[in-house]
């Protein structure tokens, strides 16, 4: 009834129809998609990454760290998150199955970890009172801390990752949409670094005791964080 004219014309009023009814099936708006796609990509890390949000976990697992130390502490972990996202978003979906490891699964392995760590900040526990030089404990600490849990799950963790993956799964097979998610995991760990130096200058306001209270408060909201992830694993493992 319409004819091809009549849906040229539907097309002109809706530009994204002609991505269906492309005789030659080359999408004509492919940078308007990419747009699409990179709002989406930078939207969603944002969110389940929290760069904002890192700065009271930052604090907390640095305390007692000299500014110099906290700053490689910063610098490693984001370094590590990048790699590790960047690494996911290329090839998690096929590891993950080559692995014969479900998502849930390391949501469990992430919570119980992160449980661990959390048990730790509210105990005091701290690797400096082991009889072991300053220097050396000082120095294990950094790259303690650094991998985990800072890069690993709270920058880089279940739902960081899921995301990437998914992502990464609509990018295959479009080298333009695999480079923007590239970009977005590295501008977002950027902002999730500019957000550590920041908190340093808090640390110094806050003071020894503000520090203790809050290192405490933290680790309750770390455990409680903790718990949650090992639910939803648990949840995602029963739902049928």
């Amino acid at each position: 009834m319409w004819g091809r004219g009549g849906n040229a014309a539907a097309a002109a009023r809706h530009p994204r129809d002609a991505l269906a009814i492309d005789p030659s099936g080359t999408p004509r708006y492919a940078p308007a998609m990419d747009l699409d796609y990179l709002l989406s990509a930078a939207v969603t890390l944002f969110i389940v990454v929290d760069p904002l949000g890192l700065a009271p976990a930052f604090l907390a697992l640095t305390d007692g760290l000299p500014a110099e130390a906290r700053r490689r502490v910063g610098g490693r972990a984001t370094l590590i998150a990048v790699l590790v996202l960047m690494g996911a978003a290329l090839v998690g979906d096929w590891l993950l199955r080559h692995l014969g490891i479900s998502l849930p699964a390391f949501r469990i392995a992430g919570g119980l970890l992160l449980f661990a760590t959390a048990a730790e900040m509210v105990l005091g526990v701290r690797i400096e009172r082991q009889s072991r030089t300053a220097e050396v404990a000082l120095e294990e600490r950094v790259r303690h801390i650094a991998a985990f849990p800072l890069a690993i799950p709270l920058m880089a963790g279940p739902g960081a990752l899921t995301a990437v993956i998914l992502l990464g799964g609509e990018a295959a097979g479009r080298p333009a949409r695999i480079a923007v998610l590239l970009a977005v995991i590295a501008a977002t760990c950027a902002l999730c670094l500019a957000v550590f130096a920041f908190a340093s200058r808090i640390a110094r306001s806050l003071g020894i005791t503000g520090n203790v209270v809050l290192s405490r408060l933290l680790g309750v909201l770390l455990a409680a964080l903790a718990v949650q992830y090992v639910i939803d694993g648990v949840r995602a493992v029963l739902t049928p």
